[in-house]
């Protein structure tokens, strides 16, 4: 495990870069490109987010797995961090879980449910999430009756995985920290990122 920029090998160096990279420039107001698609991308507009809030949400997404996947940016951070462990297929699946829930036409999630299992859950799909054999073939046999339930299994697997794998590790990140302490200075300071008061005199 990688514990600080001195001992960090080679490899552990180039995936701090690269989720630097992908992440955009934190600490300036701009959005985070189109690399995670649409997964989400930062929003640092003034109208919407002001710096005291977003250093509020940064924060939040170590007080647990549900803030950071209840959190916009929580999630764009998190997707980008994956893509650097190449291991991105879990997160997008449970996205599209969740997506999918909320179709109500049953022509178009039964649709959509073969669509999602062809994507992540048969065996050697483009995006193969890590699942057991049972849980894939429960899936399988869930299709036959597609329901707003039938990856309820598979997604809950897969969202222990990354709570209990990908989670801390991202909180660990050298990326992750840096934004925690800068968030944490925001938070602290007087004026919370808002408009400096005129002086009194």
């Amino acid at each position: 495990m990688c514990r600080t920029l001195a001992a960090f090998p080679t490899t552990c160096l180039e995936r701090a870069k690269e989720f630097k990279t992908r992440l955009g420039i934190f600490l300036h107001k701009s959005d985070l490109g189109s690399d995670t698609g649409s997964v989400g991308k930062f929003e640092w507009s003034s109208k919407h987010n002001k710096e005291g809030n977003f250093s509020e949400d940064v924060l939040g997404w170590r007080e647990s797995f549900d803030l950071l996947l209840g959190s916009k940016n929580g999630v764009a951070a998190f997707h980008a961090f994956l893509k650097t462990e190449f291991s991105e297929e879990n997160l997008e699946f449970w996205l599209a879980c969740e997506e999918f829930k909320k179709i109500r036409s049953a022509a178009k999630l039964a649709s959509r449910a073969h669509r999602i299992f062809e994507e992540f859950i048969r065996s050697e799909a483009p995006k193969e999430v890590n699942i057991d054999h049972e849980t894939r073939e429960l899936t399988r046999t869930n299709l036959q009756a597609a329901t707003a339930t039938c990856f309820d299994v598979a997604q809950g697997k897969t969202r222990t995985l990354m709570e209990k794998d990908s989670y801390p590790r991202f909180l660990k990140s050298p990326t992750y920290r840096d934004l925690a302490t800068h968030a944490s200075a925001t938070s602290t300071s007087p004026s919370k990122g808002s408009p400096a008061e005129p002086s009194h005199t």
